[in-house]
């Protein structure tokens, strides 16, 4: 039984005056938070995908058009993403509660 003292031990402890429970569970939220997010934006991403195919298919829009377009946005707000998600995960320590969030949030999302 001293594993399973050691193991209450260490849960029943702090981390810099907060209880350990909080702090192995911040990574798992965020990670649910973020899954969910990324399930959301693949899914407008997909219908987006299906919609512009379709006005490309029927001649509204050419695919010079979209390729232009989409060029753009990449050089617009590519760099800011980059740096939002350099100065993220410089603050968020990647930890397995971390990805089984992400993955537990974008399953059940």
């Amino acid at each position: 039984m001293s594993i399973v003292d050691d193991l209450v031990g260490v849960l029943g402890g702090t981390i810099a005056g907060l209880p350990t429970v909080v702090v192995l569970a911040v990574p798992l939220v965020v990670g649910l938070v973020i899954g969910y997010l990324i399930k959301k934006v693949l899914k407008v991403g997909i219908i987006l995908g299906l919609v512009t195919l379709v006005a490309v298919w029927f001649g509204f829009v050419s695919l010079d058009t979209v390729s232009a377009n989409l060029s753009a946005l990449v050089d617009r707000y590519g760099p800011v993403f980059m740096s939002y998600v350099a100065i993220f995960f410089g603050l968020v320590p990647l930890s397995l509660g971390l990805a089984i969030g992400v993955i537990l949030g974008f399953v059940f999302g």
